[in-house]
């Protein structure tokens, strides 16, 4: 049973790493910020990841994610991974990236499974050859362990053990891991953005290596990166059959702020931005959203909101609810019950849009 620092309300759905209910995070009082900000600086210190974007007066800018950040000489940025050599911005190119791949048999659990070639109609004839399941086919699932952002229920946390000092690959490395049975590569993590010079590289290599053959590239982040990456992965996944899913974890910034550390002002502009895209292939989708239901946090209300944006843009962007299971600084929290799941799938609805589902359904309670 949780307690917040603030207003002292009592839950199991107020998680102790925060000490904050929703309500006093939406009130966005200097108290709670600076409440919410030391929850991430501990979470952070753990793997001694910088406590916040750096911002040296004297140092180099990255510019690959919202964070700018500012790097002093020999240290690294918020994500971990990019660093200050020399007065140049090192990390995560085409010759040196942390990242780990796996092949994962087709069709698979992917948040974009109920739209994708991979596992019906869509794109058939054109980005698949079969009109069900690409059964006797893989993924090739590309997992960079480093983030733009901080969250405190990330479902994959360890790979922040990996991000300043583990193991080191390259674009060409990671291409040759594309077998005659891969259909598709997709760029996940932690976030692509960080090391996004390798992730393009990598899949430009393939592709051009492969031509004339089946492969997709798709990309699931959190859509902080810069501009210019993302129009060179949009048209790789146009060209391609592949697509982007985003992941929008919350829709008021403050409460996306006490979540994740980062404002989301990026990643909402950069949605709008790949709306726009969709006209030029329709089918497969080119972009799909999806929302981790957390207790207490994420709930109805914050679905209501995300979804009447995605409505506002198109509203047949199909949009996935996820079910929460309690990780990392958040295993404190119950698993999404029914109710909720049910109530966010109705207000996604009731918000105009026309494809909507609830995924990892086995863990709700």
């Amino acid at each position: 049973m949780g307690e917040c620092a603030i207003c002292h309300a009592r839950s199991d759905q107020i998680t102790d790493a925060l000490s904050l209910c929703a309500a006093c995070i939406l009130a966005d009082t200097p108290r709670a910020r600076a409440q919410a900000a030391g929850a991430h600086a501990r979470a952070r210190g753990r793997f001694q990841l910088p406590m916040r974007p750096p911002r040296a007066r004297q140092g180099v800018r990255c510019q690959r994610c919202i964070n700018v950040c500012s790097i002093e000489a020999r240290q690294v940025g918020y994500c971990g991974v990019r660093r200050n050599d020399d007065d140049r911005i090192t990390g995560g190119d085409a010759q040196s990236a942390a990242v780990q791949w796996y092949h994962d048999p087709l069709p698979t659990n992917c948040v974009a499974d109920w739209v994708c070639p991979a596992s019906g109609p869509a794109g058939y004839p054109d980005f698949t050859d079969t009109a069900g399941p690409e059964h006797g086919y893989s993924n090739l699932a590309v997992f960079y362990e480093a983030c733009s952002f901080d969250c405190l229920f990330c479902q994959n946390w360890q790979f922040k053990e990996h991000s300043i000092d583990g193991p080191r690959h390259s674009a060409m490395k990671l291409s040759a891991e594309v077998t005659p049975t891969t259909r598709c590569i997709c760029f996940f993590g932690g976030d692509p953005s960080c090391q996004i010079e390798h992730a393009l590289s990598a899949a430009r290599l393939a592709r051009r290596e492969r031509k004339g053959r089946l492969l997709r590239i798709c990309w699931e982040t959190n859509g902080s990166v810069s501009r210019s990456a993302l129009k060179e992965m949009v048209e790789l996944s146009v060209e391609s059959g592949g697509c982007i899913k985003f992941d929008l974890k919350a829709w008021d910034s403050s409460l996306h702020h006490a979540l994740c550390g980062v404002t989301n002002r990026r990643t909402v502009r950069n949605f709008a931005y790949l709306s726009r895209w969709i006209s030029r292939r329709p089918d497969p989708p080119l972009l799909i959203a999806s929302t981790l239901l957390v207790p207490g946090y994420v709930e109805a209300e914050q679905v209501s909101q995300i979804a009447a944006f995605i409505a506002q843009l198109n509203p047949d962007i199909p949009y996935a609810l996820l079910a929460f299971h309690p990780a990392f600084e958040m295993s404190d929290l119950p698993t999404t019950s029914h109710r909720q799941a049910t109530d966010c799938l109705a207000a996604a609805k009731s918000a105009g849009l026309t494809r909507v589902r609830l995924g990892n359904v086995h863990l709700l309670t």
